[in-house]
């Protein structure tokens, strides 16, 4: 007995050792890597593989974005920026007689481009998609000054597209014209409180039809002009269930019993620019938690599955899902009825004079 407790007490000593001398490489490593931008770059060398899957997705994107300009597509990305672009030039204080001429030219070639691939396509576009352009553009032309060489040019060439008018009113509107709701803070500060990540779940399937819903207010979040570079794989066979659910290493332990699970995906071949690579992350999240309350509304219960960029499991869910080299997942939702007594984390909350600063004057470096 005493033989083994001494062993026990070596091996804990051993792994102590072994702790404090990674910790102490660490923290000098870092040291060095983290002076300036030169030493950053020599710090990530030996560690390549680290940054590259996200660097080859991102060049990856880049190039499928100028591939799919000519492809013929359910949405058009290039052309929702443009006439969302329109619509902000359109929204300005004082507005001006003639704005846009730098970029109508190329809007009006996304447009017909877009018309002639849908149709010649088999699966055509989404129509509200073209509606909404449609209806911008015949705005556009309708408040600027068409004595303008450039815009009287354009409006010409708006003219002879052939797709049949709509008269919806897909285009900028007042404040006071749009939607209203009669939802109080109190009640949203309710429904941010009654959602919690819930991990146990009630062996009953969940609606299609309810899924449905929530996307369509997840949908209505922000997201940079108006692209929308995200979807959402939804798994609500058992088995897909299982073997998705199993690939994250955060749902140990309660993975056999989620009823459905999502996986969110970005594309980034929705950008031409490596400066929006991170776009994919803001808009597919803020989609997501209007996503999650729209849930609680509806008597369903989620929980966010935390995505690390570690490469062996990126391989698995690309193999798993056959993702293209430019597709990124943010995030897992696990989705479901709510078990009544299974048990939640409280999760404090940081104190809102830890977690917000008004006028902050910058603080010097650290």
């Amino acid at each position: 007995m005493l033989k083994r407790l001494t062993t026990l007490a070596k091996n804990l000593l051993a792994i102590s050792w072994v702790r404090r001398t990674y910790e102490a490489v660490t923290r000098g490593t870092l040291e060095f890597g983290a002076l300036n931008r030169l030493t950053a770059t020599l710090y990530a060398l030996p560690g390549l593989l680290t940054f590259n899957r996200e660097q080859y997705a991102v060049l990856r994107g880049r190039r499928q974005y100028y591939r799919n300009l000519n492809k013929a597509r359910v949405t058009h990305v290039e052309l929702r920026r443009n006439i969302h672009r329109l619509e902000k030039g359109m929204s300005m204080r004082p507005r001006r007689p003639v704005f846009a001429k730098d970029y109508i030219g190329e809007t009006l070639d996304f447009y017909v481009n877009a018309i002639d691939l849908a149709q010649r396509s088999e699966h055509g576009i989404d129509h509200d998609e073209l509606v909404w352009a449609q209806n911008v553009l015949t705005h556009y032309f309708e408040i600027n000054d068409a004595t303008d060489p450039v815009i009287a040019a354009a409006l010409e060439r708006f003219k002879k597209v052939a797709y049949e008018p709509d008269v919806s009113t897909a285009h900028p509107f007042a404040r006071k014209d749009g939607a209203t709701s009669d939802v109080t803070y109190e009640q949203v500060l309710a429904l941010a409180e009654q959602r919690r990540s819930v991990r146990w779940f009630l062996d009953t399937p969940v609606p299609r039809d309810l899924i449905d819903k929530a996307l369509l207010v997840g949908r209505q979040s922000p997201t940079a002009c108006n692209r929308l570079p995200y979807e959402y794989l939804i798994f609500d066979d058992p088995e897909l269930v299982k073997k998705v659910a199993a690939i994250p290493n955060g749902t140990a332990g309660y993975r056999h019993q989620i009823p459905t699970v999502i996986v969110v995906k970005g594309n980034l071949d929705s950008y031409f620019s490596p400066r929006d690579r991170h776009v994919i992350y803001i808009d597919a999240a803020l989609a997501s938690m209007g996503f999650m309350y729209a849930l609680e509304s509806l008597g369903l219960a989620s929980s966010v599955i935390n995505w690390p960029d570690f490469e062996p499991l990126e391989a698995k869910m690309v193999k798993a899902l056959s993702l293209k080299p430019h597709e990124r997942v943010i995030m897992l939702i696990a989705v479901g009825y709510a078990d009544p007594e299974g048990i939640i984390p409280f999760s404090q909350k940081k104190s809102l004079d830890v977690l917000r600063r008004y006028n902050p004057l910058p603080d010097s470096a650290s």
